[in-house]
């Protein structure tokens, strides 16, 4: 029957990733680039190596400067000693850069690819009821742009702070074995800097905070207004949309805008505070070499120096927005890989094969934002190899209950067993092998006829696709196209009439050989020809195996086992088409309705 499964070694990577990523993003970057601390490590090697320039260049300047104005006690030795060494730093910085660019941009590549696929293993873990509630386009903004942001804030410490810091060192420690004096005054301007980024820190986190949101919710409409296009040029509504994204892209605009002016606003204050610093530097520097104090060249070296860090440390202000932006975007795929709403497989058993008896001991089901439950006190014992069919008017809890037997859904009250086993302590993922779903809603991607039929299949032979397609009643079809199974569909098979997709989708399930078949309104899409030649395969496909059907159109059910009439989350009736005619109760005026 099964065995019991193996811990899910993903899936306990993704729980203990949590205690890493709630509200320490910090903590949450270093954890990413755990499996590339030695490419970072070379890195930071080569750019020490490829940097040096920026730090010896000003001594060599000064050395020159003094050697020039002082010949009586120089030499033209010391001169040329001086431009080599210049010349070496300045050369080896090509090589050195592309070395250091190297391994950066393999580890960076390496977290940024890791990190969307991380998303990805969690976004196909999540319940339907999380995918449900958080719409596609937000999704697609934190898979892109947040790991993008992400991206960037690396590359802003490694690029900016890093130097920042580097620069500052260094700097110190040279100024501090010349003159302690001028180092004191270094290091006094430090704080400004530290006290600027606190007192915008603030609003710079409100303003991307509320950016981010905005650029989400405006991702979600996109997606959704280019979904509804067919509707909206139906009914003639294209204004209506239009006003109705404009809205939203203003509200884009305001919040960009203002975080535009806090940025601006940071950035000219910056500048303007270490402008002041370094005329003040140059003043205090003259006035040592004036009286004696420093030689001229020096004047030159601490002005370098000074002028390196304040530029450096400008910089950090200019990209903190940028920093903010990266550490707000881990907080918000940390939105996705914190949630708990996952379906859980680990430890449960593991099915090998399924017969398809279930069990519905008083089911009932409702959804969290709602108290008026879907279904109630539901019992139903079906058989293996029994054909259900389900009726009744929308919202009866018809669908709930096929998502029940999928294990989209788990039951707020009573047990679903499948063979005798508790649902809840099966592994859904070896369950749902044994399952071929015909949903309502034709689900095809964009690729050829041949890859839709035979999704995650290998090793599929030509005999079988021919056999799928003859039942499926698509021969025809697949002989008028130019490039047969291998014509491509376009993006959700818009290429296609909708009863075609839909006859691709029961080919779908035909060749999965399955054990268990879900058809949710598997015919509407057809025409009556069509429908007529798919309900004849579909009874060579149902034969031996457990069927669930929901139907529309009840000519469609005729030959099921039982049907199975549902009222306001209760089953109400429950025979065969003929049994229950006869009772000329529900589903009698449901058939009188139809003709």
């Amino acid at each position: 029957m099964g065995e019991i499964n193996k811990p899910d070694l993903e899936f306990e990577n993704l729980l203990k990733e949590q205690n890493i990523y709630k509200n320490k993003p910090l903590k949450t970057l270093v954890y990413l680039y755990k499996d590339n601390i030695w490419r970072l490590f070379v890195s930071f090697i080569f750019f020490i190596i490829k940097h040096s320039p920026a730090w010896v260049m000003p001594i060599i300047t000064a050395n020159v400067i003094d050697i020039a104005s002082g010949p009586a006690t120089h030499n033209l030795r010391e001169l040329w000693i001086n431009l080599i060494i210049a010349s070496v730093l300045i050369i080896q910085n090509v090589p050195t850069s592309i070395l250091y660019t190297k391994f950066f941009s393999q580890a960076l590549r390496c977290v940024e690819a890791e990190l969307r696929s991380k998303l990805v293993r969690k976004l196909q873990i999540l319940s339907i009821s999380y995918h449900k509630q958080l719409k596609s386009g937000k999704i697609q903004s934190k898979v892109l742009r947040d790991v993008e942001a992400i991206t960037v804030l690396s590359r802003q410490i490694f690029n900016g702070f890093v130097p920042t810091i580097l620069n500052i060192v260094v700097a110190l420690t040279i100024t501090l074995t010349k003159s302690f004096t001028v180092a004191i005054f270094f290091m006094m301007s430090m704080p400004v800097s530290f006290f600027i980024i606190k007192h915008f820190r603030k609003n710079i986190r409100k303003t991307n905070r509320d950016f981010r949101k905005d650029i989400e919710e405006m991702s979600a409409n996109v997606a959704e207004m280019v979904e509804l296009v067919p509707i909206t040029r139906a009914h003639g509504l294209e204004n209506v949309e239009i006003n109705r994204m404009d809205k939203q892209l203003e509200k884009v605009r305001h919040s960009g805008y203002n975080l535009d002016i806090v940025t601006a606003f940071l950035g000219a204050s910056g500048w303007a505070v270490f402008q002041v610093f370094q005329v003040g530097c140059l003043a205090f520097t003259g006035y040592l070499a004036y009286r004696g104090k420093i030689s001229v060249g020096d004047v030159v070296l601490y002005q370098s120096y000074f002028s390196s860090i304040l530029n450096q440390v400008s910089s950090l202000i200019n990209v903190y927005p940028d920093i903010v932006k990266g550490f707000e975007s881990i907080d918000s795929v940390g939105e996705i890989l914190l949630s708990d709403d996952v379906e859980d497989n680990k430890g449960k058993l593991k099915l090998t094969n399924v017969k398809g008896d279930f069990y519905f001991k008083s089911v009932g089901f409702n959804y969290e934002t709602s108290e008026r439950p879907v279904l109630s006190d539901f019992n139903l014992k079906v058989k293996a190899g029994e054909c259900i069919a389900f009726v009744g008017e929308s919202g009866a809890g018809k669908t709930t209950i096929l998502n029940l037997i999928i294990g989209f859904n788990k039951a707020s009250k009573g047990k679903l067993f499948i063979d005798g086993m508790d649902i809840t302590g099966i592994d859904l993922r070896s369950y749902r092998k044994n399952i071929a779903v015909v949903p309502q809603n034709t689900i095809l991607f964009s690729g050829t006829i041949r890859s839709n039929i035979t999704y995650g299949l290998t090793n599929v032979s030509e005999e079988e696709i021919r056999q799928v397609v003859e039942s499926s009643n698509l021969t025809q079809v697949v002989a008028k196209l130019p490039k047969g199974l291998n014509t491509s569909i376009g993006e959700h098979g818009g290429m296609l009439s909708g009863g075609q997709r839909q006859r691709i989708a029961i080919a779908r399930a035909l060749i999965r050989d399955p054990q268990i078949i879900v058809l949710d309104e598997a015919t509407s899409a057809l025409d009556n020809i069509s429908e007529l030649h798919v309900q004849k395969a579909m009874r060579n496909l149902v034969s031996g195996r457990t069927t669930f059907i929901v139907a529309h159109s009840l000519s469609t059910i005729r030959d099921a086992d039982r049907i199975v009439v549902m009222r306001n989350g209760r089953c109400v009736e429950c025979g065969t088409y003929t049994e229950l005619l006869d009772l000329k109760g529900e589903f009698y005026n449901l058939k009188q309705l139809q003709g």
